[in-house]
């Protein structure tokens, strides 16, 4: 008999950052559901104070439809699991995570044993200030925050598959160095990028710029870096940055294990299949929900192009499993790429025909109560046949950032292009996402203990990626849209 995880995580005393993201709320939930003698979870949210970061956590974890099953399966005990949560008014983006009272300061650093960094701001064209902040600094600030927890067993670093980039063939579970860049550009200087910032920032303020003005030009200003040093967009820049930042300002012997998920789709099984959170959605369902509501013909993508999906729930239960491994392994760091395309590849043109399928049988209702019938849709394989089509497609996937917008023609087709631009990495990828780590997790899983397999599983290979998406996934996302 192997590792216990779920005793390990008995009396355990475990921060998560950005715990009202989608992620960390799943982690969170199924945490208390499979252990509830689990000592203590903070859960540091974004509140000016701690009424207000106890608000946040009720109403947007412990009230959720999520929180159901542990509220069926606890009953009378449920109040008394979730009083395990604390929530704690922070920032990682500020030194010390943003944590001002001293006396709390220092009881979680006597008290943590594990650290779980899952904060991020996901846009892929966010301002690059707070992108930097967020993701880059705000990783550094945990790092730093766990050097100084006497007690800490491991930290578990949450960053993506992606910041390779548009790298090409198996991507390897590999650490960045410092400095590193994709395209073997002149060396990539965290504190530089930062002054950059500054200077930018110095400057508009000079000519008493807008705040649209602000924003447009701090987004160009991260495309740009990004393109320069071989990223495709501010978001993998940033948290490649971020991962740097981690292995750098943390000690050697504290344990660390990086996460790179790919895209992140809903639930496959728990708490409940299905479950998905956070409209604008991912490119991806945006284009689900346009084609089904009839406003999008034509699909942007390469049929063959691989799209590496992995459920949610899939996700934490590697992360679960890697943090009782990690813990007080001195000296261990590895990376794990938590996605399908090397096991269980999932091709554009099979989603393309299970997305029409489904619309087909269960067609959209619309406004007048009538079903929407949907046309097998077109593919177009490149950005330039999309420019031909832009305006059709500008209406329809991004029709959401159209709203209230009246630009003219010129603005829209630009717009679209750029949206489109940003997505292009993820529709046309080419990756293959080796997960030779990630195997050997599963393997100490499947090696754990009774029913691990079923409590623990995460190999893509156990799915039917039709079933899926018609059973769980796409009712999920329709389920979603019609909720926000």
């Amino acid at each position: 008999m192997g590792l216990d995880i779920v005793q390990f995580l008995e009396n355990k005393t475990i921060l998560v950052t950005g715990a009202t993201g989608f992620l960390a709320k799943i982690f969170v939930e199924k945490l208390l559901r499979i252990q509830p003698n689990v000592k203590k979870i903070y859960v540091l949210i974004r509140a000016m104070d701690k009424q207000a970061a106890t608000q946040r956590l009720h109403e947007e974890l412990i009230q959720k439809k999520l929180f159901g099953i542990l509220r069926e399966e606890w009953a009378e005990n449920f109040n008394s699991i979730v009083e395990k949560l604390s929530p704690i008014p922070g920032d990682v983006s500020c030194e010390n995570l943003g944590v001002h009272d001293f006396d709390l300061r220092s009881g979680m650093w006597r008290e943590i044993d594990i650290i779980v960094s899952s904060a991020a701001t996901t846009k892929f064209d966010e301002r690059y200030d707070i992108a930097l902040a967020v993701n880059t600094f705000g990783a550094k600030h945990v790092a730093e925050f766990a050097v100084r927890c006497v007690n800490i067993k491991m930290l578990l670093h949450i960053s993506t598959a992606y910041v390779c980039g548009n790298m090409t063939g198996i991507i390897q579970e590999k650490a960045f160095s410092m400095g590193e860049t994709l395209n073997g550009s002149r060396k990539l200087d965290v504190n530089e990028e930062k002054l950059l910032v500054e200077e930018l920032m110095n400057e508009l303020r000079e000519r008493n710029a807008s705040e649209r003005e602000i924003i447009i030009a701090l987004k160009n200003l991260g495309l740009q870096r990004a393109r320069l040093h071989g990223w495709p967009n501010t978001y993998t820049l940033t948290k490649a940055m971020g991962e740097m930042m981690v292995r750098y300002h943390l000690k050697q012997n504290i344990p660390l294990a990086v996460m790179r998920p790919t895209i992140i789709t809903s639930t496959y099984r728990e708490p409940f299949a299905g479950w998905i959170e956070g409209f604008p959605p991912r490119t991806m369902d945006s284009i689900a929900i346009s084609y089904g509501r009839g406003r999008l013909e034509y699909f942007l993508g390469k049929p063959d192009a691989i799209l590496d999906t992995i459920p949610v729930d899939m996700v934490v239960n590697t992360m679960i499993v890697a943090m009782a491994v990690h813990a007080n392994q001195t000296n261990s760091n590895k990376i794990y790429h938590v996605g399908s395309s090397r096991k269980h590849p999932l091709t554009y043109s099979d989603l393309q025909d299970i997305v029409w399928s489904y619309f087909k049988d269960s067609p959209w209702i619309n406004e007048d109560g009538k079903p929407v019938k949907v046309r097998e849709p077109k593919v177009m394989g490149s950005m330039a046949s999309f420019r031909k089509h832009v305006l059709k497609v500008a209406s329809s996937v991004f029709g959401g950032y159209f709203q209230g917008l009246h630009a003219d023609l010129d603005k829209k087709v630009n717009l679209a292009v750029r949206l489109a631009e940003l997505y292009e990495p993820y529709i046309f990828s080419s990756a293959i996402f080796d997960d030779t780590n990630t195997m050997t997790l599963r393997a100490t899983a499947f090696n754990s203990g009774v029913n691990s397999e079923s409590v623990f599983y995460f190999d893509p290979r156990c799915m039917d990626w039709e079933d899926y998406f018609k059973r769980s996934h796409l009712p999920g996302v329709v389920e979603a849209f019609k909720r926000k």
